[in-house]
C-alpha cells in the first residue's frame, strides 16, 4: 500500500520554486518542496508544512493540482508514494531558504526546470504548467 506524500507547487513571475533534496528518495534531484504526510494530516496539510520545512516559506490557499502514484523503487517496497501536489499561495515578499532536507532552493522558468535532473513527475507538472513545451518534455 503506498503511503502518503505531497508538494507544493509555487509560482512567482512567472518562475517555479524548487528544491535539490538531499535525503532519498529522489536524493540529488530538484523537485517542488514536499515529503511524507504525519499521522493524522490531510494532503493539504502536509503541502503547506513541507513548504515551511524546507523553504521557510507560509503557504496558504492549497488548490490539488495533481496526484501521482510514485511506484517503488526494484526492492524497494518503501518508496511507494501517493503524491498530491497542490498549487499554494505565500507572501511574493518573503526569502526561501533552504531548511531541513533541502540542500538549496531557486526560482526556475519552466523551460530552467527541464534542464535540471527532476523526477518524471516534476516533469509531468512543468509541462501541464507550461503546455508550449510538450515537445521538450522527452527526456
Amino acid at each position: 500500500m503506498p503511503r502518503l506524500a505531497s508538494s507544493a507547487i509555487v509560482e512567482r513571475a512567472g518562475r517555479y520554486l524548487l528544491v535539490r533534496r538531499g535525503n532519498p528518495p529522489a536524493a540529488d534531484l530538484f523537485a517542488f518542496p514536499g515529503g511524507r504526510a504525519e499521522p493524522g494530516e490531510t494532503p493539504a496539510e502536509t503541502a503547506i508544512q513541507e513548504l515551511f520545512e524546507e523553504t521557510g516559506l507560509a503557504g496558504r490557499n492549497p488548490r490539488l493540482f495533481e496526484t501521482v502514484e510514485l511506484l517503488p523503487e526494484a526492492g524497494v517496497t518503501s518508496s511507494h508514494f501517493l503524491l498530491s501536489v497542490f498549487q499554494v499561495e505565500t507572501d511574493d515578499a518573503t526569502l526561501a531558504c533552504a531548511q531541513s532536507d533541502a540542500l538549496e532552493a531557486g526560482w526556475y522558468l519552466p523551460e530552467e526546470i527541464l534542464e535540471l535532473p527532476i523526477p518524471d513527475s516534476v516533469r509531468a507538472c512543468v509541462l501541464r504548467l507550461a503546455p508550449e513545451l510538450s515537445d521538450r518534455g522527452a527526456a
